[in-house]
């Protein structure tokens, strides 16, 4: 089973994305902020890391910089979710894939599967 970690500030959608994602196959872990993200990363290795950009504490930015400078978490795929273009994020800000907010359940769906071939769950098709 594919392990997820959803970062989000909004209670709201980590409750719906863990919901969904469950539903789909997927294991779910979630943090309100960056810090608990690394915390809960260090606890177990996501296959996939759901970052929303804009969080107090720590960024989205500097979870993906902390996440690219260490060799053992520098291979997990990243899908940044913002409501700000991904033009807007600076340059040093290179996920894996990008989702504006607000965005439609296939699509968050359609990105999670491609950046997890093989991954558990429902057809997509």
């Amino acid at each position: 089973m594919k392990t997820l970690l959803v970062v989000d500030d909004e209670a709201g959608i980590t409750e719906a994305l863990n919901d969904l994602l469950s539903e789909e196959g997927f294991h779910v872990l979630v943090a309100p902020n960056g810090r608990v993200a690394l915390e809960r990363m260090a606890e177990r290795r996501p296959d996939l890391v759901l970052l929303d950009y804009m969080m107090p504490v720590m960024d989205g930015r500097e979870v993906l910089l902390a996440l690219q400078g260490e060799a053992g978490t520098r291979d997990i795929p990243v899908l940044m979710m913002s409501a700000v273009p991904r033009a807007s994020l600076p340059v040093d800000c290179k996920p894996t894939a990008f989702l504006r907010k607000p965005f439609t359940i296939d699509r968050l769906l359609l990105e999670v599967r491609r950046l997890l071939p093989g991954g558990p769950g429902k057809s997509f098709e």
